[in-house]
């Protein structure tokens, strides 16, 4: 299953921003898969942070081979020294383990979340342990399928936003305003912008100024879009 957009959303983009609209006739469309399954997002999100997207499924796939499904009673029967088995840190099973108990005791209600408004459930994902904003806010866009969803926290958007724009630098005024620009359809826009950070059109490059005499360049953009502000 893909993030859902379609002629709607891509005209009203197109017609806001010209730029945004010739990057978006160059890429093409977009598809990003989605899990809809919120309790496994965020375990699959704890599991992610700060690693690889190879890593990271790698650990997922020996995860779900062992206990089946990926649910709080499957994860609390493991414990934690088993979850560590699978190539997960102490710190992150201690989270995930968290989860769980909030989850099966009914601390943590996964159902109001989805009834709740965007600014409401960044706060309630975030307040988890492990869990920062910029987590909250992908999930909000790659679980709950949220239109809306535009992330100052991720670095390869203001990568994309400044290979698009030809900025030095993207402030967060600066990116308030392209948030009204591309609002009620951030979402899409965050796709077709992680898309050319990540070089889908070829010769574009980035504006910021180069960091460090010594060739100390910036991370790959899979690590850029894991190292929010989570715990």
């Amino acid at each position: 299953m893909y993030f859902p957009y379609g002629e709607t959303e891509i005209g009203y983009l197109k017609r806001r921003d010209k730029r945004l609209a010739e990057v978006i006739d160059r890429i093409g469309p977009i598809r990003r898969t989605v899990d809809t399954d919120l309790f496994s997002a965020v375990v699959h999100h704890i599991v992610g942070q700060q690693i690889s997207t190879k890593a990271q499924e790698s650990i997922w796939q020996r995860m779900r081979d062992a206990l089946g499904a990926v649910d709080a009673a499957a994860l609390l029967a493991c414990g934690r020294e088993r979850l560590q088995a699978f190539g997960i840190t102490f710190r992150k099973a201690d989270y995930i383990l968290d989860f769980a108990e909030r989850v099966q005791s009914g601390a943590f209600d996964l159902a109001a979340i989805a009834a709740m408004d965007d600014a409401e459930a960044i706060e309630a994902l975030s307040a988890l342990k492990g869990v920062g904003v910029w987590t909250a806010e992908m999930l909000l866009l790659f679980c709950l399928q949220r239109p809306n969803i535009f992330s100052y926290g991720d670095l390869a958007i203001l990568r994309g936003i400044r290979m698009v724009y030809h900025h030095k630098e993207v402030t967060r005024e600066r990116f308030e305003r392209y948030r009204k620009r591309f609002s009620p359809y951030c979402s899409v826009a965050s796709l077709y912008f992680w898309a050319v950070a990540g070089g889908a059109i070829p010769g574009m490059q980035d504006y910021a100024p180069k960091k460090g005499a010594h060739g100390r360049g910036k991370a790959p953009v899979d690590r850029e879009r894991r190292e929010g502000n989570d715990g």
